[in-house]
């Protein structure tokens, strides 16, 4: 080591040679490091969507459901299982273990469950399987809004643009939303075909014959090949009415006789609005690992070039863009960066503006090294790595605060500059070295934190580790080498006037109180032990959590209207959340959406499935205020509360993995009538703890159906087949694609055989989007029989409604039902739970039925599980450099024996800022361990070194004390300078982070500068000197 140090001093063309490439790397990697709001990554979760139109839940369950889940459970690294079978549709969430690769689980999943595909329903339309990765959130929502043109027309202009963006590169994905699909719809009159005695069948028979858009095939004609046309798709509405049915009476009866033809949107399951206006939605997703920024500039270019060629009635507005949060959370940070590096100038005015300057060098170089060591392992620059740049700010310069001090003491001595850097360099470079160690061991265990969690922070240890052995390779080589080069040649033996300052306080303050404690060891460490002890006492205070609301400037309401309501219900609770989200003048933007969720925005807020008592507006704001944006979410949850109609509940976003509310409480069991009685009363329980709000029990209504009641023997008196009445009925009222149309445009369309749209006199434009067939439709619904006659629905029918769930959930392979609830302001969410939890347990349950946790606890439960290991492998890794370096457990002892006075500082600032022990909380208390025994190891080496000197033990204290003392000082404020801009921040990721450290550095700085001297004298008073140290004599000082 010593030979490094003297290289770079000696060498220094060399030296500078490696400045140079330093800097152009870390330059280089600046400007193409990925940037993002947050850390991207994929999750070993697979959801595999099943569609089977017009089955029950109930059939859905036993049919699709349990066989997909069984071929999962088999899988290895299989974590939990968790389903939904509602309408028509299966939803199978498999969560594999962290550890797992994503990709293989992926495919090993998809793989498994088409082997099974021939065992499922011929029913079974799609099979859909989606990755979850952070990168699904959208980069951009576009809105291509217009009152007048026709939904054709805006599904071209979508089309078009939705190419546009998907050539732009590091586009991964584009796609168009809201958009009811045009078709050809041939409204048959039931009453017409009767008389003539032509089944309802016979006509989509007829039009599938005359537009079945297929190939026939090909002939060879000698060597040639010729692909055989006959035909296909109709190119007109006249066509599609020509189609010949039968022959009546000598006349031929054709498809215009029986029904209209013309242009129509299927029933619209989907709708947008943007601002209140007519909208659909065109979105883009990202690629892995490409700069979001970059993406943003491409896809604005592309829709500012193609909005010119917009027609007059139509508008291209910009309803959600990314990037201005992640330039946003971006300069916030680079911000509070500046900040920091300015207050960590002025703590270095002691040590002269020569030997500041030498100082804040390493302070580029070190980040220059960072961001490379980042953008080399595939990290982006997010609102993590930067946090973990600003806390390595407050780090990274002690190394060479040290080195510099200990030169200019040095100076003081009367060295020369080249012996001065040598000397005072590889006197402290084995402490220096051995306190970087003590920081990377206590950053390192955090990288392996399991969970969702841990893959969310990693990038924060990841970047402080890379940034501080990089500012210790800086300060054992080119800060000895500026030093030797830029410190004064002549240098007053007490220092500059800050420097005498401070050294006079020293002696006017410290010297007296150190020497009051040495004289009473006992009390001191008495007094400090039962402070820490006190301190404990607050752990309970406090209470825990995981992961704080996301400071986002946007968010998004969900509305649910009851079971089985249609979108008109939901269409008008949907317009009462936009209109009072308009009235506030902090929303800038609002994009309302019925039947279905908003597009993906956030990185672990999925979109809602299609439902059609399902709403959600996504509101985006003009800025976000650490005070006035939660007051905007408390005055709209309390004028959505008055809504009678729905359940609206504005939830801000949350950070960390996906949790579908904070608490949550899933209660198992075979039957679901026992579940649903006994979710009621568990409901109830849940309603009554103080603190709960927005509490949801998917059990406690029922969905309506209505049966169709067919009687099998009056069927058969008709000679009326059931399979032909239930096809009929489904043709008539939701309709049966029957060919294909094909435009001059080339674009191709369904033509679909039904009933003509419900009577919309009274009804208005926006209720008319999805508005079903009235009941009274069903009189109007002919069946054929077998001897070419029809009779009446009604006439073999008696409809009538039932009860039943409307989706079937499990959890576990088991059934179950999740309860949930969302936390009150100035409730903690820990405490809530637990008082959620021994009253639900407290339940009297039958055989066979039971409670699982999950929300926020369970999440807690593994990432908090995980930080045991996490701390001890810490704690022994430490405590291995420490006897390493100091080659005895008395020592060991007394450097580690700072730690609870840190401890101390951090719980206190917790409490005095209102925060609770987070999980990024714990994430300082494990960072603030190394970084107060690295300030401990300079006052015990030094010690050492004077008793290996041959200095009396006391003196040795004392004096270690004293000239260690502006160092420690120093080191200690740069990092609380440093933390204070993310501390003042108000952000709920960061700001407790920062005040743990802060906190802790605060207290063990003050009290360890007594503390640690006592214990010394305790632990090795006893105890014989360790062996004098041989080394070289130090370098001459210039006569």
């Amino acid at each position: 080591m010593n030979g490094l140090i003297a290289f770079a001093v000696h060498r220094w063309q060399v030296t500078l040679v490696v400045f140079g490439l330093i800097t152009a790397l870390g330059a280089q990697a600046f400007l193409s490091i990925p940037r993002s709001v947050d850390p991207t990554f994929k999750a070993p979760f697979v959801l595999i969507l099943a569609n089977m139109p017009g089955a029950d839940p109930a059939d859905i369950e036993q049919t699709v459901t349990k066989p997909i889940e069984e071929v999962v459970a088999g899988l290895d690294a299989i974590d939990e299982l968790e389903s939904h079978s509602r309408d028509g549709q299966a939803v199978i969430a498999a969560h594999f273990l962290w550890s797992a690769d994503p990709d293989r689980v992926f495919d090993e999943t998809v793989r498994e469950v088409n082997a099974i595909r021939g065992t499922l329903p011929t029913s079974v339309q799609r099979l859909e399987y989606r990755r979850i990765r952070t990168t699904e959130a959208v980069v951009a929502q576009y809105a291509i809004v217009s009152d007048t043109a026709s939904w054709r027309r805006m599904e071209k202009v979508g089309k078009d643009l939705k190419e546009a963006f998907q050539r732009q590169p590091g586009v991964r994905l584009a796609v168009v939303w809201g958009v009811p699909k045009p078709e050809m719809r041939v409204s048959v009159d039931l009453g017409r075909l009767a008389e003539l005695g032509i089944p309802v069948t016979q006509v989509t028979d007829a039009l599938r014959v005359g537009g079945t858009d297929t190939p026939p095939g090909a002939v060879r004609s000698g060597e040639q090949r010729l692909n055989l046309k006959a035909g296909g798709a109709f190119r007109s509405v006249d066509e599609v009415k020509a189609v010949p049915l039968r022959a009546v009476s000598g006349r031929v009866v054709r498809v215009g006789d029986v029904a209209e033809v013309a242009w129509a949107t299927a029933e619209r399951t989907h709708s947008t609005s943007f601002n209140g206006k007519r909208a659909i939605w065109v979105t883009a997703t990202q690629k892995d690992n490409v700069n979001v920024l970059e993406v943003e500039r491409a896809l604005t270019a592309t829709a500012d070039a193609y909005a010119k060629t917009l027609p007059p009635d139509m508008k291209l507005k910009l309803a959600f863009d990314q990037s201005q949060d992640v330039k946003r959370k971006l300069a916030l940070l680079a911000r509070d960066f500046g900040l920091a590096l300015a207050l960590v100038l002025l703590t270095l005015l002691p040590l002269g503006p020569r030997a500041s300057l030498v100082v804040m060098v390493s302070v580029p170089l070190s980040l220059a090294i960072g961001v490379f060591v980042m953008n080399v392992l595939g990290y982006t620059l997010n609102q993590l790595v930067i946090t973990g740049f600003i806390v390595a700010l407050g780090i990274l310069v002690d190394d060479s605060i040290v080195v510099v001090e200990n030169i200019s003491r040095h100076l003081r001595m009367g060295y020369s500059r080249t012996a001065a850097a040598l000397a005072g360099t590889q006197q402290i470079a084995v402490a220096v070295v051995g306190c970087t160690a003590v920081i990377v061991f206590a950053f390192l265990p955090l990288t392996a934190l399991p969970g969702g969690a841990g893959k969310f922070i990693r990038g924060l240890p990841i970047a402080v580790m890379a940034t501080v052995i990089a500012s210790l390779f800086i300060s054992l080589t080119i800060i000895p080498f500026l030093a030797s080069r830029l410190l004064p040649r002549d240098t007053d033996p007490h220092g500059n006037r800050f420097l005498q300052i401070v050294d006079g306080g020293i002696q006017r303050f410290y010297a007296p109180i150190l020497h009051w404690g040495l004289e009473h060891p006992r009390t001191t460490f008495l007094a400090a032990t039962a402070l820490c002890v006190a301190a404990l006492g607050l752990v309970p205070v406090l209470g825990s959590s995981l992961f704080p609301p996301a400071d986002s400037p946007y968010f998004q309401v969900e509305i649910e209207t009851s079971e089985g309501s249609d979108t008109v219900a939901t269409a008008r609770a949907v317009a009462f959340v936009d209109r009072t989200l308009a009235a506030e003048p902090l929303v800038e933007n609002r994009m309302a959406n019925v039947g279905r969720g908003n597009p993906q925005i956030f990185y672990n807020k999925g979109e809602t499935s299609q439902q059609s008592n399902i709403g959600v507006v996504a509101a985006t704001l003009k800025s976000w205020d650490p005070v006035e944006t939660p007051a905007l979410v408390t005055r709209l949850r309390e004028r959505f509360a008055s809504y009678p109609e729905a359940r609206i509940q504005l939830n801000p976003y949350q950070n960390g993995s996906p949790i579908d509310a904070p608490i949550q409480w899933f209660l198992t069991g075979p039957d679901l009538d026992v579940l649903r009685e006994l979710s009621i009363k568990a409901e109830a329980i849940v309603r009554a703890v103080p603190g709960t709000q927005d509490v949801r029990n998917p059990l406690a209504y029922e969905r309506l159906d209505l049966n169709l009641g067919l009687d099998a023997d009056k069927a058969a008196l008709f000679g009326v087949a059931p399979a032909a009445a239930r096809r009929v009925t489904r043709l008539a009222l939701a309709g049966e694609t029957a060919g294909r149309f094909r435009d001059a445009e080339g674009d191709s369309y369904d033509v679909v055989v039904r009933l003509p749209q419900p009577d919309f006199t009274g009804v208005s434009p926006g209720e008319r989007i999805g508005a079903l067939q009235d009941v009274s439709a069903l009189e109007r619904v002919f069946v054929p029989t077998a001897g070419g006659d029809a009779v009446p629905l009604p006439a073999i029918a008696t409809p009538r409604l039932e009860g039943g769930p409307a989706s079937i959930d499990r959890h576990g392979q088991q059934r179950s039902v999740g309860l949930t609830a969302h936390v009150q302001d100035g409730y903690l969410t820990s405490r809530v739970n637990e008082e959620v939890g021994a009253k639900l347990k407290a339940m009297d349950l039958p055989p066979g039925y039971g409670f699982v946790q999950g929300g926020e606890a369970a999440e807690q439960e593994e990432s908090f599980g995980g930080l045991g290991g996490v701390i001890l492998f810490a704690m022994f890794s430490i405590f291995a450099v420490l006897v390493l370096e100091f080659g005895r457990f008395r020592e060991t002892i007394v450097v580690a024996g700072v730690v609870p006075l840190g401890m101390f500082g951090g719980l206190i600032a917790l409490l005095l800022t209102g925060n609770s022990i987070s999980f990024t909380a714990v994430i300082g208390f494990v960072a603030l361990i190394g970084i107060e025994i690295k300030n401990s190891i300079l006052l015990v080496d030094f010690t050492t070194q004077l008793r290996q000197q041959g200095v009396e033990l006391r003196e040795a204290i004392e004096r270690a004390g004293e000239v260690r003392f502006l160092p420690v000082l120093l080191t200690s404020v740069t990092a609380v300078l440093a933390l204070l801009p993310l501390a003042l921040s108000g952000s709920g990721l960061y700001s407790p982070l920062a005040w743990v450290i802060i906190g802790g550095l605060i207290s063990s700085t003050l009290l360890s500068r007594i503390v640690t001297p006592v214990m010394y004298l305790l632990l090795v008073r006893h105890a014989p000197p360790p062996p004098r140290m041989e080394t070289a004599p130090p370098p001459l000082p210039e006569a």
